[in-house]
């Protein structure tokens, strides 16, 4: 088992890995962020050596992540910060629920300059299950953020280890329930060693204040996500402009296509001054700009990390004002 130097610190934000059913058998009918992150740590054996011997908890929140707030990740990055500036913590580990985690690591990578590893662990079964998967995939987590070189934020969900740009959940409920899609897996942690499918990521170069910017705000701009479908028409679109809507991501059909209707209203919305970006519905590929477009596409990201890329474009932007 390859260990680094230094500590690893756990922070619990809650989720599945955290939560509890009245019977074992219900992987589904469970309450989430019920389990505190000194008693999950406590409960998996080996956990100290796949540290290094040296590992910390501090419970950031405790709560179910499809309801994840600004507030959460503001605390979060900001503690993801100061131990990532710590010459004695040797990597970071985020315990998270599924339903969110590709959002909450896409942000951080986003703000932090993640030198060294921050991995997020997280479950598809409670706590209580007769089969937990969150020991085994906490304890992957620790493994892959002591391994020397290891750096950028990660998550590894059933020994699989994916980047903050590629992850994505793919199924409700499977054990195995994440992808990184077209750009495969940056490798697996196999019985305590790390395995890498090529090399570790270029570390992730947030930009110029973006932590800062987060840090000072208490009143985010307001993103949404829409979606082209059939029948789409614009008045939600519209709707959204005389409330005030500071950016819309629409999550278009095939490459970047709207329908008519929709399009005509995002086009009105976007010449107002509201930011809009076009991402695609599609779980493979991205969107390929064509002569003629008018409205900025996604850049690649998918409609959801979409959002928080903008989210924080305009953060900038009311900073520089």
């Amino acid at each position: 088992m390859q260990v680094g130097t230094g500590k690893i610190v756990v922070l619990g934000t809650g989720g599945t890995i955290a939560g509890t059913a009245t019977e074992a058998g219900d992987n589904i009918g469970y309450t989430a962020g019920q389990v505190g992150i000194g008693q999950l740590l406590e409960a998996i054996p080996g956990l100290e050596q796949a540290a290094g011997g040296r590992i910390e908890a501090e419970q950031i929140a405790q709560i179910d992540s499809k309801d994840m707030e600004f507030a959460v990740w503001r605390q979060l990055s900001h503690r993801c910060a100061q131990l990532l500036a710590d010459p004695d913590v040797r990597g970071v580990v985020v315990t998270h629920g599924t339903d969110t985690l590709e959002e909450t690591a896409w942000f951080l990578d986003s703000v932090l300059a993640a030198d060294r590893p921050v991995v997020l662990a997280c479950a598809m079964r409670p706590a209580s299950a007769m089969v937990p998967d969150g020991p085994q995939n906490l304890l992957d987590a620790v493994v892959l953020a002591a391994t020397p070189g290891a750096r950028g934020v990660m998550t590894v969900v059933a020994g699989t280890i994916h980047t903050a740009r590629h992850v994505q959940k793919v199924h409700p409920y499977k054990v195995d329930a994440f992808s990184s899609g077209e750009a495969g897996p940056l490798g697996w942690v196999e019985e305590g060693t790390v395995r890498l499918a090529s090399g570790w990521p270029a570390p992730s170069v947030p930009k110029p204040g973006a932590l800062r910017h987060v840090a000072d705000t208490f009143v985010w701009p307001r993103v949404e996500v829409l979606t082209s479908h059939v029948g789409a028409d614009g008045r939600i679109v519209d709707l959204m402009v005389r409330e005030g809507v500071d950016g819309i991501v629409v999550a278009a059909t095939g490459n970047g296509t709207l329908h008519h209707a929709l399009g005509s209203a995002l086009e009105r919305a976007h010449a107002s001054g509201v930011e809009v970006r076009v991402a695609t519905r599609c779980a493979l590929g991205r969107v390929l700009p064509k002569p003629g477009d008018t409205l900025p596409h996604s850049e690649g990201l998918s409609p959801v990390k979409a959002r928080i890329t903008l989210l924080l474009e305009l953060l900038a932007r009311a900073r520089q004002r």
